[in-house]
Protein backbone atom coordinates (compact mmCIF):
# COMPACT_ATOMS: atom_id res chain seq x y z
CA UNK A 1 0.00 0.00 0.00
CA UNK A 2 1.17 3.51 -0.72
CA UNK A 3 2.03 5.81 2.16
CA UNK A 4 0.40 8.77 0.42
CA UNK A 5 -2.73 10.20 2.06
CA UNK A 6 -6.05 8.41 1.68
CA UNK A 7 -8.57 9.54 -0.90
CA UNK A 8 -12.36 9.41 -0.52
CA UNK A 9 -12.31 6.28 -2.68
CA UNK A 10 -9.26 4.59 -1.15
CA UNK A 11 -11.25 1.50 -0.13
CA UNK A 12 -11.35 0.35 -3.74
CA UNK A 13 -7.72 1.11 -4.62
CA UNK A 14 -4.45 -0.54 -3.66
CA UNK A 15 -2.44 2.53 -4.65
CA UNK A 16 -3.21 6.20 -4.29
CA UNK A 17 -2.13 8.98 -6.68
CA UNK A 18 1.37 10.35 -6.44
CA UNK A 19 2.30 14.00 -6.17
CA UNK A 20 2.04 14.68 -9.90
CA UNK A 21 -1.32 12.96 -10.25
CA UNK A 22 -2.66 14.90 -7.29
CA UNK A 23 -1.46 18.18 -8.73
CA UNK A 24 -2.73 17.40 -12.23
CA UNK A 25 -6.13 16.27 -11.01
CA UNK A 26 -6.70 18.96 -8.39
CA UNK A 27 -9.02 21.92 -8.89
CA UNK A 28 -8.67 23.58 -5.48
CA UNK A 29 -6.78 26.57 -6.85
CA UNK A 30 -9.82 27.45 -8.97
CA UNK A 31 -12.86 26.13 -7.12
CA UNK A 32 -11.85 27.36 -3.64
CA UNK A 33 -13.78 30.42 -4.77
CA UNK A 34 -16.94 28.37 -4.13
CA UNK A 35 -16.33 28.00 -0.39
CA UNK A 36 -19.33 30.09 0.71
CA UNK A 37 -21.71 28.26 -1.63
CA UNK A 38 -20.27 24.89 -0.61
CA UNK A 39 -20.82 25.63 3.07
CA UNK A 40 -24.33 27.01 2.49
CA UNK A 41 -25.27 23.90 0.51
CA UNK A 42 -23.83 21.60 3.17
CA UNK A 43 -25.66 23.37 6.00
CA UNK A 44 -28.97 23.09 4.14
CA UNK A 45 -28.25 19.43 3.34
CA UNK A 46 -27.41 18.60 6.97
CA UNK A 47 -30.56 20.28 8.24
CA UNK A 48 -32.65 18.32 5.76
CA UNK A 49 -30.96 15.03 6.69
CA UNK A 50 -31.81 15.62 10.35
CA UNK A 51 -35.37 16.66 9.57
CA UNK A 52 -35.84 13.45 7.58
CA UNK A 53 -34.34 11.33 10.37
CA UNK A 54 -31.37 10.27 8.24
CA UNK A 55 -28.83 11.69 10.71
CA UNK A 56 -29.37 12.80 14.30
CA UNK A 57 -30.17 16.38 15.20
CA UNK A 58 -27.03 16.40 17.33
CA UNK A 59 -24.88 15.49 14.34
CA UNK A 60 -26.62 18.15 12.23
CA UNK A 61 -26.00 20.81 14.87
CA UNK A 62 -22.34 19.83 15.16
CA UNK A 63 -21.99 19.91 11.37
CA UNK A 64 -23.57 23.32 11.09
CA UNK A 65 -21.52 24.79 13.92
CA UNK A 66 -18.33 23.34 12.45
CA UNK A 67 -19.09 24.62 8.95
CA UNK A 68 -19.94 28.11 10.16
CA UNK A 69 -16.69 28.15 12.10
CA UNK A 70 -14.79 27.21 8.95
CA UNK A 71 -16.63 29.93 7.02
CA UNK A 72 -15.64 32.50 9.63
CA UNK A 73 -12.02 31.35 9.48
CA UNK A 74 -11.92 31.50 5.68
CA UNK A 75 -13.43 34.97 5.51
CA UNK A 76 -11.15 36.15 8.30
CA UNK A 77 -8.07 34.87 6.51
CA UNK A 78 -7.24 32.33 9.24
CA UNK A 79 -8.02 29.23 7.20
CA UNK A 80 -5.21 27.60 5.25
CA UNK A 81 -6.32 25.42 2.36
CA UNK A 82 -4.36 22.19 2.12
CA UNK A 83 -3.16 21.92 -1.45
CA UNK A 84 -3.17 18.12 -1.13
CA UNK A 85 -6.96 18.27 -1.03
CA UNK A 86 -8.38 17.69 -4.47
CA UNK A 87 -11.06 20.38 -4.42
CA UNK A 88 -12.88 22.82 -2.18
CA UNK A 89 -15.46 20.20 -1.20
CA UNK A 90 -12.88 17.78 0.15
CA UNK A 91 -10.88 20.59 1.78
CA UNK A 92 -13.88 21.74 3.78
CA UNK A 93 -15.14 18.24 4.57
CA UNK A 94 -11.70 17.11 5.71
CA UNK A 95 -11.36 20.12 8.02
CA UNK A 96 -14.88 19.59 9.31
CA UNK A 97 -14.09 15.99 10.20
CA UNK A 98 -10.89 17.07 11.95
CA UNK A 99 -12.93 19.50 14.03
CA UNK A 100 -16.03 17.47 14.92
CA UNK A 101 -15.06 13.85 14.29
CA UNK A 102 -17.43 11.19 12.95
CA UNK A 103 -20.36 13.60 12.62
CA UNK A 104 -18.45 15.29 9.83
CA UNK A 105 -18.21 11.99 7.96
CA UNK A 106 -22.01 11.71 7.94
CA UNK A 107 -22.47 14.97 6.05
CA UNK A 108 -21.96 13.29 2.69
CA UNK A 109 -24.88 10.93 3.20
CA UNK A 110 -27.33 10.98 0.26
CA UNK A 111 -25.21 13.18 -1.97
CA UNK A 112 -22.27 12.96 -4.36
CA UNK A 113 -19.65 15.48 -5.28
CA UNK A 114 -21.38 15.47 -8.67
CA UNK A 115 -24.60 17.06 -7.42
CA UNK A 116 -22.67 18.99 -4.77
CA UNK A 117 -20.45 20.84 -7.25
CA UNK A 118 -23.38 21.43 -9.58
CA UNK A 119 -25.24 23.05 -6.69
CA UNK A 120 -22.25 25.16 -5.65
CA UNK A 121 -21.71 26.34 -9.20
CA UNK A 122 -25.37 27.26 -9.69
CA UNK A 123 -25.41 29.20 -6.43
CA UNK A 124 -22.26 31.02 -7.47
CA UNK A 125 -23.59 31.74 -10.96
CA UNK A 126 -26.72 33.27 -9.45
CA UNK A 127 -24.70 35.46 -7.12
CA UNK A 128 -22.32 36.58 -9.84
CA UNK A 129 -25.19 37.27 -12.24
CA UNK A 130 -26.65 39.66 -9.69
CA UNK A 131 -23.26 41.34 -9.27
CA UNK A 132 -22.90 41.76 -13.02
CA UNK A 133 -26.46 43.01 -13.38
CA UNK A 134 -25.70 45.73 -10.84
CA UNK A 135 -22.47 46.71 -12.61
CA UNK A 136 -24.28 46.94 -15.94
CA UNK A 137 -26.79 49.23 -14.25
CA UNK A 138 -23.99 51.50 -13.06
CA UNK A 139 -22.65 51.92 -16.58
CA UNK A 140 -26.14 52.45 -18.01
CA UNK A 141 -26.69 55.19 -15.45
CA UNK A 142 -23.38 56.83 -16.44
CA UNK A 143 -24.44 56.80 -20.09
CA UNK A 144 -27.83 58.30 -19.29
CA UNK A 145 -26.26 60.98 -17.10
CA UNK A 146 -23.96 62.04 -19.92
CA UNK A 147 -26.88 62.05 -22.36
CA UNK A 148 -28.99 64.22 -20.07
CA UNK A 149 -26.13 66.62 -19.33
CA UNK A 150 -25.46 67.22 -23.05
CA UNK A 151 -28.96 66.85 -24.47
CA UNK A 152 -28.58 69.49 -27.22
CA UNK A 153 -25.04 68.75 -28.37
CA UNK A 154 -24.77 67.90 -32.07
CA UNK A 155 -22.03 65.62 -33.35
CA UNK A 156 -21.23 63.80 -36.58
CA UNK A 157 -22.67 60.33 -36.98
CA UNK A 158 -20.67 57.81 -38.97
CA UNK A 159 -21.01 54.81 -41.20
CA UNK A 160 -17.89 53.02 -42.43
CA UNK A 161 -16.10 55.45 -40.07
CA UNK A 162 -16.92 58.18 -42.60
CA UNK A 163 -19.09 61.16 -41.68
CA UNK A 164 -22.68 60.36 -42.57
CA UNK A 165 -25.40 62.43 -40.86
CA UNK A 166 -25.45 64.64 -37.77
CA UNK A 167 -26.92 63.21 -34.57
CA UNK A 168 -27.28 64.34 -31.01
CA UNK A 169 -24.50 63.20 -28.68
CA UNK A 170 -27.28 62.06 -26.34
CA UNK A 171 -28.62 59.85 -29.14
CA UNK A 172 -25.20 58.24 -29.44
CA UNK A 173 -24.97 57.60 -25.69
CA UNK A 174 -28.46 56.12 -25.71
CA UNK A 175 -27.46 53.65 -28.44
CA UNK A 176 -25.00 52.11 -25.99
CA UNK A 177 -27.55 52.30 -23.20
CA UNK A 178 -29.91 50.11 -25.21
CA UNK A 179 -27.09 47.67 -25.94
CA UNK A 180 -26.45 47.38 -22.21
CA UNK A 181 -30.16 47.02 -21.52
CA UNK A 182 -30.09 43.89 -23.67
CA UNK A 183 -26.94 42.77 -21.86
CA UNK A 184 -28.78 43.09 -18.55
CA UNK A 185 -31.60 40.93 -19.92
CA UNK A 186 -29.11 38.26 -20.95
CA UNK A 187 -27.55 38.24 -17.48
CA UNK A 188 -31.00 38.02 -15.92
CA UNK A 189 -31.86 35.05 -18.16
CA UNK A 190 -28.61 33.37 -17.11
CA UNK A 191 -29.62 33.92 -13.46
CA UNK A 192 -32.96 32.27 -14.14
CA UNK A 193 -31.27 29.39 -15.96
CA UNK A 194 -29.12 28.75 -12.88
CA UNK A 195 -32.14 28.88 -10.56
CA UNK A 196 -32.61 25.09 -10.43
CA UNK A 197 -31.48 22.85 -7.54
CA UNK A 198 -29.53 19.73 -8.62
CA UNK A 199 -28.75 18.56 -5.06
CA UNK A 200 -30.43 15.22 -4.41
CA UNK A 201 -29.50 13.83 -7.81
CA UNK A 202 -26.47 12.18 -6.14
CA UNK A 203 -23.95 10.76 -8.62
CA UNK A 204 -26.39 10.41 -11.51
CA UNK A 205 -29.43 8.28 -10.56
CA UNK A 206 -30.79 9.84 -7.38
CA UNK A 207 -30.50 8.36 -3.88
CA UNK A 208 -32.13 5.62 -1.84
CA UNK A 209 -32.54 7.90 1.20
CA UNK A 210 -35.89 9.66 1.83
CA UNK A 211 -34.60 13.16 1.24
CA UNK A 212 -36.69 16.34 0.84
CA UNK A 213 -35.30 18.19 -2.15
CA UNK A 214 -37.95 20.89 -2.07
CA UNK A 215 -36.99 21.87 1.48
CA UNK A 216 -33.35 22.25 0.45
CA UNK A 217 -34.38 24.26 -2.63
CA UNK A 218 -36.42 26.62 -0.50
CA UNK A 219 -33.63 27.14 2.01
CA UNK A 220 -31.04 27.81 -0.68
CA UNK A 221 -33.31 30.13 -2.66
CA UNK A 222 -33.93 27.95 -5.72
CA UNK A 223 -37.35 28.25 -7.35
CA UNK A 224 -37.55 24.53 -8.23
CA UNK A 225 -35.62 21.26 -8.32
CA UNK A 226 -34.14 19.58 -11.37
CA UNK A 227 -36.52 17.11 -13.06
CA UNK A 228 -33.89 14.59 -14.21
CA UNK A 229 -30.91 13.42 -12.16
CA UNK A 230 -28.75 12.53 -15.16
CA UNK A 231 -29.24 15.94 -16.68
CA UNK A 232 -28.85 17.70 -13.34
CA UNK A 233 -25.28 16.57 -12.68
CA UNK A 234 -24.09 17.07 -16.26
CA UNK A 235 -25.88 20.31 -17.18
CA UNK A 236 -23.67 23.37 -17.52
CA UNK A 237 -25.92 25.26 -19.93
CA UNK A 238 -26.51 27.89 -17.28
CA UNK A 239 -22.77 28.49 -17.06
CA UNK A 240 -22.54 28.80 -20.84
CA UNK A 241 -25.44 31.25 -20.73
CA UNK A 242 -23.66 33.42 -18.19
CA UNK A 243 -20.32 33.20 -20.00
CA UNK A 244 -22.03 34.10 -23.27
CA UNK A 245 -23.72 37.08 -21.60
CA UNK A 246 -20.29 38.20 -20.38
CA UNK A 247 -18.73 37.71 -23.80
CA UNK A 248 -21.32 39.63 -25.79
CA UNK A 249 -21.32 42.27 -23.07
CA UNK A 250 -17.55 42.59 -23.51
CA UNK A 251 -18.00 42.95 -27.27
CA UNK A 252 -20.33 45.88 -26.61
CA UNK A 253 -17.86 47.43 -24.18
CA UNK A 254 -15.10 46.97 -26.73
CA UNK A 255 -17.10 48.94 -29.30
CA UNK A 256 -17.63 51.75 -26.81
CA UNK A 257 -13.96 51.63 -25.82
CA UNK A 258 -12.95 51.93 -29.47
CA UNK A 259 -15.05 55.07 -29.83
CA UNK A 260 -13.52 56.62 -26.72
CA UNK A 261 -10.07 55.83 -28.07
CA UNK A 262 -10.87 57.52 -31.37
CA UNK A 263 -12.76 60.43 -29.84
CA UNK A 264 -9.92 61.22 -27.42
CA UNK A 265 -7.35 61.46 -30.22
CA UNK A 266 -6.22 64.84 -31.57
CA UNK A 267 -7.78 63.97 -34.91
CA UNK A 268 -11.24 63.83 -33.33
CA UNK A 269 -10.90 65.71 -30.04
CA UNK A 270 -14.51 64.99 -29.09
CA UNK A 271 -13.72 63.96 -25.51
CA UNK A 272 -10.92 64.29 -23.01
CA UNK A 273 -10.46 61.34 -20.69
CA UNK A 274 -9.74 62.09 -17.05
CA UNK A 275 -6.12 61.74 -15.98
CA UNK A 276 -7.13 58.98 -13.56
CA UNK A 277 -8.24 56.87 -16.54
CA UNK A 278 -5.22 57.62 -18.73
CA UNK A 279 -1.49 56.90 -18.67
CA UNK A 280 1.62 58.57 -20.03
CA UNK A 281 4.65 57.50 -21.99
CA UNK A 282 8.00 56.43 -20.57
CA UNK A 283 9.81 58.37 -23.31
CA UNK A 284 7.41 60.99 -24.76
CA UNK A 285 6.50 63.59 -22.12
CA UNK A 286 3.53 64.96 -24.06
CA UNK A 287 1.60 61.69 -24.31
CA UNK A 288 -1.75 60.97 -22.67
CA UNK A 289 -2.84 57.48 -23.64
CA UNK A 290 -6.32 55.89 -23.33
CA UNK A 291 -4.79 52.73 -21.89
CA UNK A 292 -7.80 51.65 -19.84
CA UNK A 293 -10.11 51.82 -22.83
CA UNK A 294 -7.51 49.87 -24.80
CA UNK A 295 -7.38 47.25 -22.05
CA UNK A 296 -11.14 46.79 -22.18
CA UNK A 297 -10.88 46.35 -25.92
CA UNK A 298 -8.03 43.88 -25.50
CA UNK A 299 -9.63 41.88 -22.70
CA UNK A 300 -12.60 41.17 -24.93
CA UNK A 301 -10.43 38.56 -26.62
CA UNK A 302 -10.08 36.77 -23.29
CA UNK A 303 -13.83 36.56 -22.87
CA UNK A 304 -14.29 35.23 -26.40
CA UNK A 305 -11.62 32.61 -25.64
CA UNK A 306 -13.33 31.71 -22.36
CA UNK A 307 -16.63 31.05 -24.12
CA UNK A 308 -14.95 29.00 -26.82
CA UNK A 309 -13.03 26.99 -24.20
CA UNK A 310 -16.19 26.19 -22.26
CA UNK A 311 -18.15 25.14 -25.34
CA UNK A 312 -15.35 22.92 -26.61
CA UNK A 313 -14.98 21.32 -23.17
CA UNK A 314 -18.65 20.37 -23.11
CA UNK A 315 -19.17 19.39 -26.72
CA UNK A 316 -18.16 15.72 -26.56
CA UNK A 317 -19.10 14.69 -23.03
CA UNK A 318 -21.52 11.75 -22.68
CA UNK A 319 -23.94 11.54 -19.75
CA UNK A 320 -23.49 11.94 -16.92
CA UNK A 321 -20.59 13.54 -15.01
CA UNK A 322 -17.08 13.34 -16.45
CA UNK A 323 -13.83 14.77 -15.11
CA UNK A 324 -13.67 17.09 -18.12
CA UNK A 325 -16.32 19.16 -16.38
CA UNK A 326 -13.78 20.21 -13.78
CA UNK A 327 -12.51 22.51 -16.54
CA UNK A 328 -15.79 24.44 -16.69
CA UNK A 329 -15.08 26.89 -13.89
CA UNK A 330 -11.82 28.55 -14.85
CA UNK A 331 -13.06 30.04 -18.16
CA UNK A 332 -16.43 30.98 -16.66
CA UNK A 333 -14.88 32.65 -13.63
CA UNK A 334 -12.38 34.49 -15.82
CA UNK A 335 -15.14 35.79 -18.12
CA UNK A 336 -17.18 36.95 -15.13
CA UNK A 337 -14.27 38.76 -13.49
CA UNK A 338 -13.08 40.30 -16.75
CA UNK A 339 -16.55 41.61 -17.53
CA UNK A 340 -17.14 42.95 -14.01
CA UNK A 341 -13.82 44.81 -14.01
CA UNK A 342 -14.38 46.18 -17.51
CA UNK A 343 -17.85 47.45 -16.60
CA UNK A 344 -16.35 49.31 -13.65
CA UNK A 345 -13.60 50.77 -15.81
CA UNK A 346 -16.00 51.96 -18.49
CA UNK A 347 -18.32 53.53 -15.94
CA UNK A 348 -15.33 55.35 -14.46
CA UNK A 349 -14.20 56.65 -17.83
CA UNK A 350 -17.68 57.76 -18.94
CA UNK A 351 -18.57 59.53 -15.71
CA UNK A 352 -15.35 61.56 -15.56
CA UNK A 353 -14.55 62.39 -19.19
CA UNK A 354 -14.96 65.93 -20.55
CA UNK A 355 -17.23 66.29 -23.57
CA UNK A 356 -15.80 68.84 -26.01
CA UNK A 357 -19.08 70.18 -27.35
CA UNK A 358 -17.64 72.84 -29.67
CA UNK A 359 -15.34 70.34 -31.36
CA UNK A 360 -18.26 67.96 -31.84
CA UNK A 361 -20.42 70.63 -33.44
CA UNK A 362 -17.59 71.78 -35.69
CA UNK A 363 -17.19 68.18 -36.79
CA UNK A 364 -20.88 68.02 -37.64
CA UNK A 365 -20.51 70.96 -40.05
CA UNK A 366 -18.01 69.14 -42.25
CA UNK A 367 -18.39 66.06 -44.38
CA UNK A 368 -21.44 67.24 -46.37
CA UNK A 369 -23.71 65.61 -43.83
CA UNK A 370 -26.77 67.58 -44.97
CA UNK A 371 -26.59 66.00 -48.43
CA UNK A 372 -29.40 63.55 -47.76
CA UNK A 373 -31.65 66.41 -46.65
CA UNK A 374 -31.02 68.26 -49.89
CA UNK A 375 -31.97 65.11 -51.80
CA UNK A 376 -35.06 64.70 -49.62
CA UNK A 377 -35.97 68.34 -50.37
CA UNK A 378 -36.02 67.53 -54.07
CA UNK A 379 -37.81 64.22 -53.60
CA UNK A 380 -40.56 65.94 -51.60
CA UNK A 381 -41.10 68.18 -54.62
CA UNK A 382 -41.58 65.41 -57.14
CA UNK A 383 -38.02 64.64 -58.21
CA UNK A 384 -37.44 60.86 -58.18
CA UNK A 385 -35.09 60.11 -55.27
CA UNK A 386 -32.47 58.41 -57.45
CA UNK A 387 -32.36 61.50 -59.66
CA UNK A 388 -32.25 63.78 -56.62
CA UNK A 389 -29.39 61.66 -55.24
CA UNK A 390 -27.38 62.24 -58.42
CA UNK A 391 -28.06 66.00 -58.46
CA UNK A 392 -26.88 66.43 -54.89
CA UNK A 393 -23.93 64.13 -55.48
CA UNK A 394 -22.73 66.47 -58.22
CA UNK A 395 -23.13 69.44 -55.87
CA UNK A 396 -21.01 67.63 -53.25
CA UNK A 397 -18.34 66.90 -55.85
CA UNK A 398 -18.24 70.52 -56.91
CA UNK A 399 -18.00 71.72 -53.30
CA UNK A 400 -15.26 69.23 -52.59
CA UNK A 401 -13.23 70.50 -55.54
CA UNK A 402 -13.73 74.12 -54.47
CA UNK A 403 -13.07 73.50 -50.77
CA UNK A 404 -16.56 74.64 -49.76
CA UNK A 405 -19.37 73.22 -47.64
CA UNK A 406 -22.99 72.75 -48.64
CA UNK A 407 -23.91 75.50 -46.20
CA UNK A 408 -21.83 77.94 -48.27
CA UNK A 409 -23.88 77.41 -51.46
CA UNK A 410 -26.28 80.14 -52.51
CA UNK A 411 -29.88 79.54 -53.51
CA UNK A 412 -28.96 80.51 -57.08
CA UNK A 413 -26.30 77.80 -57.18
CA UNK A 414 -28.77 75.24 -55.91
CA UNK A 415 -31.39 76.22 -58.47
CA UNK A 416 -28.80 76.11 -61.21
CA UNK A 417 -28.30 72.46 -60.32
CA UNK A 418 -32.07 71.83 -60.29
CA UNK A 419 -35.01 74.23 -60.70
CA UNK A 420 -36.90 72.06 -58.22
CA UNK A 421 -34.98 73.69 -55.36
CA UNK A 422 -37.34 76.17 -53.71
CA UNK A 423 -36.71 79.25 -51.59
CA UNK A 424 -36.51 77.23 -48.35
CA UNK A 425 -33.81 74.92 -49.73
CA UNK A 426 -31.09 76.68 -47.74
CA UNK A 427 -32.88 75.64 -44.56
CA UNK A 428 -32.42 72.03 -45.58
CA UNK A 429 -28.69 72.22 -44.86
CA UNK A 430 -28.92 73.86 -41.42
CA UNK A 431 -27.35 71.33 -39.04
CA UNK A 432 -29.83 71.83 -36.22
CA UNK A 433 -32.70 71.54 -38.67
CA UNK A 434 -31.18 68.38 -40.15
CA UNK A 435 -31.19 66.83 -36.68
CA UNK A 436 -34.68 68.10 -35.80
CA UNK A 437 -36.20 66.64 -38.98
CA UNK A 438 -35.30 63.09 -37.84
CA UNK A 439 -38.54 63.06 -35.87
CA UNK A 440 -39.62 59.46 -36.40
CA UNK A 441 -39.81 57.06 -33.45
CA UNK A 442 -36.28 56.23 -32.36
CA UNK A 443 -34.82 59.10 -34.38
CA UNK A 444 -32.30 61.72 -33.30
CA UNK A 445 -34.66 64.73 -33.13
CA UNK A 446 -34.52 66.37 -29.69
CA UNK A 447 -38.09 65.40 -28.80
CA UNK A 448 -37.51 61.78 -29.79
CA UNK A 449 -34.27 61.64 -27.86
CA UNK A 450 -36.09 62.99 -24.81
CA UNK A 451 -38.63 60.17 -25.22
CA UNK A 452 -35.77 57.66 -25.48
CA UNK A 453 -34.10 59.04 -22.40
CA UNK A 454 -37.30 58.67 -20.37
CA UNK A 455 -37.81 55.12 -21.67
CA UNK A 456 -34.20 54.20 -20.89
CA UNK A 457 -34.57 55.53 -17.35
CA UNK A 458 -37.78 53.52 -16.94
CA UNK A 459 -36.03 50.36 -18.13
CA UNK A 460 -33.13 51.01 -15.76
CA UNK A 461 -35.51 51.59 -12.85
CA UNK A 462 -37.32 48.33 -13.61
CA UNK A 463 -34.04 46.42 -13.65
CA UNK A 464 -32.95 48.11 -10.43
CA UNK A 465 -36.23 47.02 -8.81
CA UNK A 466 -35.63 43.42 -9.93
CA UNK A 467 -32.13 43.54 -8.50
CA UNK A 468 -33.37 45.01 -5.23
CA UNK A 469 -35.94 42.22 -4.97
CA UNK A 470 -33.00 39.81 -4.80
CA UNK A 471 -31.22 41.75 -2.08
CA UNK A 472 -28.92 43.96 -4.13
CA UNK A 473 -28.95 47.53 -5.36
CA UNK A 474 -27.19 48.97 -8.42
CA UNK A 475 -26.31 52.33 -6.90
Amino acid sequence: MSDTPKTPWSGRFEHTPGAFQQRFGASLAVDRRLYAEDIAGSVAHARMLAKQGIITSGDAEAIEEGLLGILKNIEGGAFVFDESDEDVHMAIEAELTRRIGDAGKRLHTARSRNDQVATDTRLHAKREALRLHGAIGELRRALLDRAAAHADVVMPGYTHLQKAQPVLFAHHMLAYSWMLTRDAKRVKRAWKAADVLPLGSAALAGTTFPIDRDAVAQELGFSHVSPNSLDAVSDRDFLVDLTYACTLGMVHLSRLAEELILWSSDEFGFVTLDDAWSTGSSIMPQKKNPDFAELVRGKTGRAVGDLTSLLVTLKGIPLAYNKDMQEDKEPAFDAIDTYADSLEAMAGMLSTMRVNTVRMRDGALGGFMAATDLADHLAARGVPFREAHEIVGKLVLACERDGRTLQELSLAELQAASPAFEDDALGAVDIDAVVARRDTAGGTAPGRVAEQLAAAHAALDADAAWLASHGLADD
